[in-house]
């Protein structure tokens, strides 16, 4: 089973206990503001999202962790790597992700987490390069992005709801430097 961890956290695999907590966090309208159309998610809709991530993980050896504080082991939100299946034009590339309980914003977890899953993806996974696909914005995401040393490559659009979006990339020799 992949595990991460890291000072404060650990990033792990899902169960299925964890799905009412994540549907908690998906329904918030703070968190979900940035994400895709900016509606909240369901229950059921959060139950096939993590059950489509551990197929992702069965699949191709990566895909979107649990992220849990570790003193506590509570549920905070969800961190990880993806193919970009709403943008095909990133494809082959790996979109690095983040989402997190509002309660846990502005504590330093989600670049904790998002640094993890980076090294994860180009030091353990031997990926190349990976992006982020940011709604534009997203101050906060934004920032994660630079912390983790990814620069903006370029601007575009979401392909369904047409609102702009910022393609930030590191490769490995950038990672590496």
């Amino acid at each position: 089973m992949t595990e991460i961890h890291t000072p404060r956290l650990l990033l792990r695999r899902w169960h299925e206990d964890d799905v009412p907590f994540m549907a908690d966090i998906n329904a918030d309208p703070r968190v979900m503001q940035w994400v895709d159309d900016g509606s909240v998610i369901d229950a059921d809709t959060t139950a096939e999202a993590v059950e489509r991530w551990e197929e992702e993980w069965d699949d191709e050896g990566f895909g979107i962790f649990a992220v849990e504080l570790l003193g506590s082991g509570e549920l905070i939100g969800c961190t990880g790597l993806s193919w970009s299946e709403f943008s095909p034009e990133e494809l082959p590339d790996v979109a690095i992700g983040w989402r997190l309980g509002a309660q846990f914003w502005g504590q330093g977890y989600a670049s904790e987490a998002a640094q993890a899953v980076l090294d994860f993806a180009l030091t353990d996974r031997g990926l190349d390069r990976v992006v982020a696909v940011i709604r534009t914005g997203d101050e906060a995401s934004e920032n994660v992005a630079r912390k983790l040393g990814m620069a903006p490559e370029r601007e575009t659009t979401h392909p369904v709801h047409d609102f702009p979006m910022t393609v930030h990339a590191i490769d490995l020799t950038e990672y590496q430097a």
